[in-house]
């Protein structure tokens, strides 16, 4: 079996869950490795996401740790037999892992779902608001550098364009709608982008205006990608540092509250491409 030297974020998911059944049934390593009849140190590498297993060795950990979730097991099962050559790992060594993390999730996602107060979300941004953004990092980054990351998103956005595309459900606040990031022009272009996006059928998108006042995260940006279990859902966070991910049963509950009061604030669709329409009209 060989190891991984930097396993990404889904395959660390899988090593994390099969460990919580472990603990939950109360079995030691030693135990879990006779079951397999593998090596002691093999669970470990497996449980950290380091060494590959079979859908077939989960499910044979799984019905001895006693789980009843069929569906949840079966997910699982679906992960670690996954052999998936990803578009995302051209981009190794080229940038940061955490944003090929991002695409690897959003490639296996079956919905996502965000709420953002300054920024859109990166699968709806055109080129040259996308360009604004990365031109506004500190410390500056080189134009190579900016030019990777500008493909890495247009390539990220191509699963809009699949056969089976995730739904998503975007709800986005009227800062964020009025940030000219590039200028007024491209402003006018990325609103228009977004408009276009909202006719989608796979695409819900709701505005939060001023007039709404507060609500629960909304000084967050906040990713909600939804697995085919909920249990396997995941939060991304944004941050300068990179995108923090967020797993576990307490924080997904909350932050599913987030998205359910988020959008009792937001407008009806409907309402949110009319108001959206003003505001091009106003650039």
């Amino acid at each position: 079996m060989v190891a991984r030297s930097a396993p990404t974020e889904r395959q660390r998911r899988l090593g994390a869950e099969l460990r919580k059944m472990r603990q939950a049934a109360g079995m030691t390593t030693e135990h879990a490795a006779g079951l397999l009849g593998v090596p002691r140190t093999n669970i470990p590498n497996m449980e950290s996401g380091r060494a590959p297993v079979s859908g077939a060795r989960v499910r044979t950990l799984a019905s001895n740790y006693g789980c009843t979730d069929q569906d949840y097991v079966e997910a699982l099962a679906a992960m670690a037999g996954d052999r998936t050559k990803g578009w995302w790992k051209g981009y190794r060594g080229q940038l940061p892992a955490g944003l090929l993390d991002i695409a690897e999730l959003e490639w296996h996602a079956r919905g996502l779902r965000f709420i953002l107060s300054v920024h859109l979300p990166g699968l709806l941004q055109t080129e040259d608001h996308a360009r604004a953004v990365f031109e506004a990092v500190i410390p500056p980054l080189p134009e190579a550098d900016i030019e990777v990351r500008l493909a890495h998103r247009v390539d990220r956005q191509r699963i809009l364009d699949r056969t089976d595309p995730p739904q998503l459900d975007v709800i986005v606040h009227e800062a964020a709608l009025r940030m000219q990031f590039g200028g007024p022009a491209v402003a006018r272009r990325q609103l228009g982008e977004l408009l276009l996006a909202s006719e989608r059928e796979n695409v819900t998108l709701r505005v939060i205006t001023f007039k709404a006042g507060a609500f629960p995260g909304a000084g967050q940006s906040v990713t909600y990608l939804q697995a085919d279990v909920p249990q396997l859902d995941t939060v991304e966070l944004d941050s300068t540092h990179g995108p923090e991910f967020i797993d576990s049963e307490m924080q997904l509950r909350k932050y599913r509250a987030h998205l359910v009061a988020a959008e009792s604030v937001a407008l009806a669709p409907g309402t949110s491409r009319d108001f959206i329409r003003s505001l091009v009209n106003d650039l």
